[in-house]
C-alpha cells in the first residue's frame, strides 16, 4: 500500500520521500519561513513543524530536559546541557497567524506542509489551513483520543514509534484504521538527542514493512547522514531529517541537523544511492551487452582444418571477444563436421558447421 501526498507516491517502487524537519530549529516566524525556503531550494518534498501549546502541554514548567550541543564544528566537541522542557517548547510556539504565513510560503514553493500536533484544536487548525499530513509524536502513541481525532481528519497520519513496543504500535494502527483512516506512515524514530548507535535499530524498518502494509519511514536523530543512507538501503520509504542554519546553535536538535549547502548534498546522496541500489531484478542494458561481448570469450580454431573434418576439443581455443560461439556451447561443437576449411586463428561460427 502506498500513500499519495500532493501527487507524489510514498511506498514501494516510488522514490524515497524526503522531509526536512524545522520544528525544533526555528526561533520565530521569520526563521521558520527561511527554513521553508532552504528546504525547497534543496529539493525536499516536504517541510515539517511542531505545533504545540506549551502552556497546555507541560504541567511541570520546571521539568528539566537534557540534550547535547555542539561547541566546535571542527573538533566535534560537545556539551550536555539541561533546561526546562517548557522553555524549549515555548521557543517553538507561534501564533496561528504566524503558522498561516509559514504555510502560505510552503504552498507558493509547492512544498508539502507537515506538522506534529498535540491537541484537538491543533487538528482543527491544520484542517483549516490544508495541512498535508499530521504526525503523532512517539510520546503519544497510546493517546487514543488524539489518534481517533487525527484519523477522522482524513489526512495522512505519520506515526512516530520511539520507545513503543510492537504491541503498542499495532494498537495505535488499529485505532487509526478503526476510525476510517488507512493513509498511514510508520516511523522508526530512535530516542535521544542525538541518538546513540545502539538505539537506532535500522532493522526495525524491515520489521515494520513485514508487519504492516503501510510505508515505513526513518526519523533521523544522528549527526550527518550515514544512518539515512543505511535506512534507505534497508527499505525506508520516507526520510525525515532536521535542518538548521547553524549546528552550533545552543539549543536542542541543532547538533544533529544539517545546514546550508549540506541540505542539497544530503538529497543528492540519497538520489545517488537510489540509482545505485537499482532493482531486485537483474536487467542487462545495451551498454552492458557491449561490454559483455568485449570481455567474454568465444570459440577460435587453433590449427588449420579442412572442410569435412570433425571438430575435437583439441582444435579449439576460447578467446576474446565474446561475439561468437560461447564456451558454454562447447559440447554442441565436439564431433560436428566443418562445411569449409578454416585457418589457425579463425573465429568459429555456426555457419561453418553442418546442421
Amino acid at each position: 500500500m502506498s500513500v499519495n501526498i500532493r501527487g507524489k507516491q510514498i511506498g514501494d517502487g516510488a522514490p524515497c520521500y524526503i522531509t526536512f524537519e524545522a520544528g525544533p530549529t526555528h526561533n520565530g516566524v521569520e526563521s521558520a519561513i527561511e527554513l521553508v525556503k532552504l528546504a525547497s531550494a534543496s529539493g525536499a518534498d516536504a517541510i515539517k513543524f511542531q505545533i504545540f501549546n506549551p502552556d497546555k502541554l507541560v504541567a511541570d514548567k520546571a521539568q528539566l530536559f537534557s540534550y547535547d550541543i555542539l561547541l566546535d564544528r571542527d573538533s566535534g566537541e560537545t556539551k550536555t546541557v539541561s533546561e526546562p522542557l517548557y522553555n524549549i517548547l515555548k521557543r517553538r510556539s507561534l501564533t496561528n497567524e504566524d503558522w498561516k504565513r509559514v504555510k502560505k510560503v510552503a504552498d507558493e514553493l509547492n512544498l508539502a506542509f507537515f506538522a506534529t500536533v498535540g491537541f484537538q484544536e491543533d487538528l482543527e487548525f491544520l484542517t483549516e489551513i490544508g495541512c498535508d499530513s499530521i504526525k503523532i509524536a512517539s510520546a503519544d502513541v497510546n493517546h487514543f483520543p488524539l489518534l481517533e481525532q487525527a484519523a477522522k481528519t482524513g489526512m495522512c497520519i505519520q506515526l512516530d514509534t520511539g520507545n513503543a513496543s510492537l504491541g503498542e504500535i499495532e494498537q495505535a494502527v488499529d485505532v487509526l484504521v478503526g476510525n476510517g483512516n488507512d493513509q498511514i506512515i510508520i516511523h522508526q524514530c530512535p530516542s535521544g538527542y542525538p541518538a546513540h548507535l545502539s538505539s537506532i535499530n535500522l532493522n526495525m524498518i524491515k520489521t515494520l514493512k513485514t508487519m504492516f502494509p503501510y510505508p515505513a519511514a526513518f526519523s533521523d536523530h544522528s549527526p550527518g547522514w550515514d544512518m539515512d543512507i543505511a535506512a534507505l538501503a534497508v527499505g525506508a520509504d520516507l526520510l525525515e531529517k532536521t535542518i538548521t542554519f547553524d549546528r552550533c546553535t545552543p539549543s536542542v536538535e541543532h547538533l544533529m541537523s544539517i545546514e546550508g549547502n549540506d541540505c542539497t548534498k544530503f538529497i543528492q546522496s540519497i538520489r545517488d544511492v537510489e540509482i545505485a541500489l537499482g532493482g531486485a531484478r537483474r536487467i542487462i542494458g545495451q551498454e552492458q551487452m557491449i561490454n559483455i561481448a568485449k570481455v567474454r570469450r568465444s570459440a577460435f580454431i587453433n590449427k588449420d582444418l579442412s572442410a569435412g573434418m570433425e571438430i575435437s576439443m583439441a582444435d579449439l581455443d576460447f578467446r576474446r571477444p565474446g561475439n561468437g560461439i560461447p564456451p558454454s556451447d562447447y559440447k554442441r561443437l565436439i564431433g560436428r563436421t566443418l562445411t569449409q576449411s578454416l585457418s589457425h586463428g579463425d573465429q568459429l561460427g555456426w555457419h561453418h558447421i553442418e546442421s
